[in-house]
């Protein structure tokens, strides 16, 4: 006749957990000396903080028209308009488009934008 087995031993398991256990207070202490030393400024600059961001602002118009400094630009023309004006408005540019213009005029003025060096790009809908 066989005996029941009516106990779980969990002496294994508890040796397992302590093991553990002593190799997690070993290693916390080493994973606080890793990290960057920087190091930080005491004096900021007022006149960066003061400084007005250089945004160029091109609006697209309900019927997907390009105005660039309130006058109209064509979509082949854009690369070139943009590529002589970048150079005064280093902060990026602002799309402004209208609610009913669609997103294919957005998304070629972005990519023309691209194309002619604009590193930031904000979108906003008029």
């Amino acid at each position: 006749m066989r005996k029941t087995f009516n106990e779980i031993n969990i002496t294994p398991l508890t040796d397992i957990f302590l093991v553990l256990l002593i190799i997690m207070m070993v290693i916390a202490p080493m994973l606080d000396q890793q990290g960057i030393s920087l190091a930080v400024p005491e004096n900021v600059e007022s006149e960066k903080l003061e400084k007005e961001p250089q945004i160029l602002t091109v609006q697209v118009t309900h019927d997907n028209k390009y105005l660039v400094n309130n006058e109209e630009v064509s979509i082949d023309s854009m690369g070139t308009v943009l590529s002589g004006l970048m150079k005064d408005y280093p902060d990026g540019m602002l799309i402004e488009a209208d609610e009913d213009s669609t997103h294919e005029a957005v998304v070629r003025l972005m990519d023309k934008a691209r194309y002619a060096g604009v590193k930031a790009i904000s979108l906003d809908r008029i």
